[in-house]
């Protein structure tokens, strides 16, 4: 099981709601902040996008609140590779306070070629790394979906 941890940051105190804690809103800024990071991580970030024209671009997000977070307390955010595609990378992060998880999101993003303004292949050797760490098994809240109240 391959866990990455290449982000933590600090609750801000402009993230809090009126009831003291991580507003639901700001649980998915941490989350953007460690995929620039993962992004970066498999060479796939900023300087790949100003070489290429290519970039990652989410396209669904299922974010996860299991407890509330409140100020002061850093975010550890774990990141995992689920799975890969040609064109595709499925992954998730958990927000970690303290050793307890707080929330997690999961990502579905797609190769973007910005200049011909299409999805396109990745590189094969982009690929092969983020295989390398493709998380097995898959933890059991991955795949969740919310399903309608009946009546």
């Amino acid at each position: 099981m391959t866990v990455l941890t290449l982000h933590s940051e600090p609750l801000r105190e402009e993230w809090l709601d009126a009831y003291g804690h991580l507003n639901e809103a700001y649980y998915l800024v941490p989350f953007s902040n460690a995929t620039w990071i993962l992004q970066e991580h498999f060479n796939i970030g900023v300087p790949y996008f100003e070489e290429t024209g290519c970039a990652i671009y989410t396209v669904e997000t299922h974010l996860r609140y299991l407890k509330e977070v409140r100020h002061p307390a850093t975010m550890d955010i774990e990141s995992m590779i689920l799975g890969v595609e040609q064109k595709k990378i499925w992954f998730a992060h958990r927000m970690m306070v303290d050793g307890v998880e707080c929330a997690s999101g999961e990502f579905m993003t797609l190769h973007y070629d910005t200049r011909r303004q299409r999805v396109t292949q990745m590189p094969e050797t982009v690929r092969a790394h983020l295989r390398s760490v493709r998380i097995e098994p898959l933890p059991d809240w991955v795949g969740r979906r919310i399903r309608p109240i009946p009546g």
